[in-house]
């Protein structure tokens, strides 16, 4: 079963939310308050993706967006240098 970790955040806690999540059968598992760093990994991916793709793109449609959003995301994991790897790619 899929889980999906956030912190606490007003859009998770929404209606809207909640029941696409159980539609979908995904388990919801929140951070402490007060506690960023349980969420570090994934706050410094999110500030790469708007550093890297967001800001360099203006998006027209969904489908636009999730063509350059996947291809970034094939680089990332493919080719771009990591700093915890010497600046290797994965």
């Amino acid at each position: 079963m899929p889980i999906v970790r956030t912190d606490n955040g007003p859009r998770f806690v929404s209606n809207v939310f909640e029941a696409l999540r159980q539609a979908e059968g995904i388990t919801h598992e929140r951070i402490s308050v007060r506690t960023p760093n349980l969420n570090a990994h994934i706050e410094a991916f999110y500030s790469i993706l708007e550093d890297e793709c967001y800001s360099r793109n203006e998006f027209t449609s969904y489908s636009q967006a999730y063509a350059e959003i996947t291809r970034y995301m094939r680089y990332y994991n493919e080719r771009r240098g990591h700093g915890s790897l010497s600046m290797m790619s994965p």
